[in-house]
């Protein structure tokens, strides 16, 4: 909510075991909340991208972490609603090495791209750029953030006061 009324895009970095039942019925409701969220996102033309860390697991990878505009992911991040023992379990049969890595989702068509943690930043200035329609960043040419510098309008991230 706070992205469209900023009019600013979104990324989020999912790290997950996913909801457990145990948690109840609360935390399952969640899922339908964020995936109302995304849309809303769309609606408003803004981008939303998905950054998938090691483990994003469960119910995350079928509500908002696997809707993104882009879905960029970790080298080696496990990323599946099922593990592998619990697959392996159940089909009685051996997965093949690498399977519901990273780079296996990628050359699978799941993923988009494969960035290291360093270079992550980079990535998400230029993929955010194309997808805003503007032009590419010069490296350089963007300032480490100073002591003054927001990324919102001033003001806008501070809650109304009383």
């Amino acid at each position: 909510e706070r992205a469209v009324a900023l009019r600013r895009p979104f990324i989020v970095f999912a790290a997950a075991g996913g909801a457990r039942m145990q948690e109840g019925i609360l935390s399952l409701m969640q899922m339908p909340r964020t995936t109302v969220g995304v849309e809303m996102l769309r609606e408003a033309g803004l981008p939303y991208v998905v950054v998938l860390t090691n483990p994003t697991t469960g119910g995350v990878t079928a509500s908002y972490a696997m809707l993104g505009d882009i879905h960029i992911a970790e080298p080696g991040a496990l990323i599946c609603f099922a593990g592998p023992r619990v697959i392996e379990q159940t089909i009685r049969e051996k997965l093949p090495e690498g399977f519901q890595s990273a780079e296996y989702l990628l050359d699978h068509g799941m993923l988009d791209r494969v960035v290291a943690r360093k270079d992550m930043r980079d990535e998400l200035i230029t993929v955010l750029r194309m997808l805003m329609g503007l032009p590419p960043a010069i490296r350089g040419e963007l300032p480490p953030p100073g002591p003054n510098s927001t990324s919102v309008p001033n003001g806008a991230d501070r809650a109304p006061k009383p």
